[in-house]
């Protein structure tokens, strides 16, 4: 199986508890490996350009303003099967669904402050790869 890349966000309620460490470490333990990671803090409407698709759901205004609070962490991760092995490593959106060792079940307080972000597919993965990484910084 050839390998494969996909994004991830530490949100701002993992890295207001000091998680970025604890997360890393579960995935990395699930083989996923980090390609490229950075800090950042998202304005509004940054927020509202990589959540566009969700724009005419009613909790949009909600995790854009969630998600503008305070720093994250937007990593690129690779290994094989990327994008399956780290949607099973985060766990259901749901903390409280999400199984037993899973990112979400150990770090996630709610539905919106559920410690990640994952890319749903390859399409996603690109996009929102692209959306906060330049060519050059994924090597």
């Amino acid at each position: 199986m050839p390998v494969q890349r996909t994004f991830s966000i530490i949100k701002p309620d993992a890295t207001a508890r000091n998680l970025t460490g604890a997360v890393n470490a579960v995935f990395e333990k699930a083989g996923l490996r980090i390609v490229a990671q950075k800090r950042v803090r998202l304005t509004r409407a940054q927020a509202e350009g990589f959540y566009g698709e969700h724009k005419a759901r009613g909790f949009f205004g909600e995790l854009c303003t969630f998600m503008s609070r305070g720093p994250v962490f937007v990593l690129a991760l690779e290994s094989e099967n990327a994008i399956l092995k780290w949607r099973e490593t985060m766990g259901a959106t749901d903390p409280a669904q999400a199984a037993d060792g899973t990112i979400r079940k150990l770090f996630g307080a709610s539905k919106c402050e559920n410690a990640t972000h994952g890319s749903d597919s390859p399409g996603a993965a690109a996009r929102e790869l692209a959306y906060f990484f330049a060519s050059y910084e994924l090597l």
